[in-house]
């Protein structure tokens, strides 16, 4: 497979700032935590990328290639660039509404409470006191899908639409790092929809309100005027590599069982999200035109 050494800015970034705990967060207030984290297994200590910070599941060789899986990105004067071009002028006039508001609560990675991102779908607080065997799930996923889109983010290095037409994103702090992090395949789509995919197999019942709330979330970078569609399409494609590939992980099953359990404890013992899952909903259910 061809794969690039260099460091990856983005991940680099969320990494050395604890992106979703990997460096010992703090959890959101408990909802009788105490007892579901007692509950809890114990696990067996996991690998580190380095000290605090836990790795994926798969090791770096397993990661699906995506520099030989996709093709490349649409070049400018193609009618797939063309529409990429119609899908940013569109969701461009969403800038200001409160799914431009909401587009920007998806795109911190780096915050704890990006850990809740789908706890309104799943039913069920997600962090490290209520639910740690979930949150580890997610924090190990998060670097399997971030990791995998690398091998073509780094060889296209595409520039970004807010780059391309001087413009802003939804979270301006992040812009000067964005530029220098390839556009294609997108991070944190990849990241999203292998979440929407891991929590619809830890919780079944809820997989049709996963799916939906990772699709808003990819869409959420469109909003954001960080990503071009067809960034986000690919990113979905190294995604559903990754979570095939995570199938064959004896440990990441295992977790798959463990978290299924912390989220029947949540739900016996009444735990709710701690988001406003209807502000949330009202915000997403603004429609983009022209998304596929």
């Amino acid at each position: 497979m061809r794969r690039t050494n260099r460091n990856t800015m983005w991940l680099a970034a969320v990494l050395a700032a604890g992106s979703l705990g990997l460096a010992g967060c703090a959890s959101s207030p408990a909802q009788g935590g105490a007892e579901a984290a007692a509950a809890a297994p114990a696990s067996a200590p996991i690998p580190e990328i380095r000290p605090g910070i836990m790795a994926g599941y798969l090791d770096p060789k397993q990661l699906p290639d995506s520099l030989a899986l996709l093709p490349s990105p649409p070049a400018p004067g193609t009618p797939a660039f063309a529409n990429d071009e119609a899908v940013h002028a569109a969701a461009r006039k969403l800038r200001g509404t409160p799914r431009w508001d909401q587009a920007a609560v998806d795109a911190e990675l780096m915050k704890p409470s990006a850990l809740e991102t789908f706890s309104c779908a799943l039913g069920v607080p997600v962090n490290d006191t209520d639910t740690p065997n979930l949150a580890r799930l997610l924090k190990r996923t998060l670097v399997d899908g971030g990791l995998s889109t690398y091998g073509a983010k780094n060889h296209y290095q595409r520039t970004r639409p807010f780059v391309v037409h001087e413009e802003d994103t939804c979270l301006p702090r992040d812009e000067d790092g964005l530029r220098k992090d390839g556009s294609y395949p997108s991070g944190h789509t990849a990241i999203g929809w292998t979440h929407a995919l891991v929590l619809a197999q830890v919780a079944p019942a809820q997989a049709n309100a996963l799916f939906a709330r990772g699709r808003a979330f990819a869409e959420s970078r469109l909003v954001c005027n960080a990503h071009w569609q067809s960034d986000i399409i690919e990113g979905k494609v190294i995604a559903s590599a990754t979570f095939a590939l995570l199938q064959s992980n004896a440990t990441f099953r295992q977790d798959v069982q463990l978290a299924a359990d912390d989220v029947a404890r949540a739900r016996a013992a009444g735990l709710t999200p701690t988001r406003d899952c209807a502000a949330e909903a009202a915000a997403l259910a603004i429609p983009l035109p022209g998304v596929l």
